[in-house]
């Protein structure tokens, strides 16, 4: 088994925002370690990329992923599958739709109140439809991109078909930066932060770029590695290549004030870095809607515990 090398850069992004990020404010009112760019280079065939200096929930990240390959953008799927990454954001918007005041995040009126929130999407059709809704976020452009004409661009099934017929193109490219919806989609979910990616085929092998505007490096961060890596799997096994390498390329890379012990403490475990574990994908999917949960397997995970941390709304 190869070094984890996943783990390595990992903790070294972290020691360098430690070390080197500006301080910032930021449009949550928590503060921030900051610097613009950094890139992270993933070789698929040495491991999968889940983090083993801290625990990261697997069935959460396959769950969300598969959400987004279908084009799905309400939160009942996620909260049918007991799947709770997304619940702030849709919160705080019924919240001020309502004209209901927002309790102090993370606090217990706050979580309270959220939970009885996603109950409701999970069990009441007509309340999930209204305010499940997160907009024209991530699935709805990959899969039903608008255009002027009133038509939709199914933006992941070009690419695999360029993919397959065409795979010197340079214009192997998804992108999620709908500037018409970024308002829209600040209203009850986020503007993409994992923005844009490329896909690139050379010696047989799929390889993916992610461009990520906006880099939670604690929490966020070891999710979008893992579910871009997931992805190019997934990827590669559809139009018949082996996998290659994925690359996470950070634009506004930070570190939240209210992570920094969290951070800390992950570095405090560089001396037991673990070997990366195995994802094994059911080999007889073939096309994109087929993928279940059922279908991934991951084989000797062994990581450190969870690190709780606050997430920033």
């Amino acid at each position: 088994m190869k070094p984890n090398r996943a783990d390595i850069q990992y903790l070294d992004l972290l020691q360098k925002l430690l070390d080197e990020g500006t301080p910032k404010t930021d449009r949550t009112g928590t503060g921030t370690k900051s610097f613009l760019g950094h890139q992270m280079r993933f070789d698929l065939a040495d491991g999968f990329p889940l983090l083993t200096t801290k625990k990261v929930p697997i069935k959460a990240i396959i769950h969300e992923l598969l959400w987004f390959m279908r084009g799905d953008t309400n939160l009942k799927y996620l909260a049918d599958n007991n799947v709770h990454i997304w619940d702030e954001w849709p919160y705080k918007a019924y919240l001020t739709r309502m004209g209901k005041p927002v309790p102090e995040i993370n606090g217990e009126e706050w979580k309270v109140g959220m939970a009885e929130f996603v109950e409701k999407v999970k069990t009441d059709p007509v309340f999930a439809r209204e305010y499940g809704n997160l907009g024209p976020i991530y699935g709805y452009q990959w899969r039903s991109w608008p255009t002027p004409d009133g038509g939709h661009i199914d933006q992941l099934k070009n690419v695999i078909e360029q993919i397959k017929n065409t795979p010197d193109s340079r214009r192997m490219i998804v992108s999620a930066w709908n500037v018409a919806d970024i308002d829209e989609m600040a209203k009850a979910g986020l503007p993409p932060c994992h923005c844009f990616f490329q896909f690139y085929v050379a010696d047989g092998k799929l390889s993916c770029q992610l461009y990520q505007r906006s880099c939670d490096t604690f929490l966020g961060v070891p999710f979008n590695i893992a579910s871009y890596s997931i992805f190019t799997l997934i990827m590669a096994q559809i139009c018949g290549l082996k996998p290659g390498e994925f690359v996470w390329t950070g634009g506004d890379v930070h570190l939240y004030q209210n992570h920094i012990e969290q951070a800390k403490l992950q570095i405090s475990r560089r001396d037991d870095i673990r070997p990366l574990p195995l994802l094994r994908i059911n080999p007889l999917k073939k096309t994109i809607e087929d993928f279940t949960i059922e279908d991934f397997e991951l084989v000797d995970y062994n990581p450190h515990d969870a690190i709780k941390a606050p997430i920033a709304v």
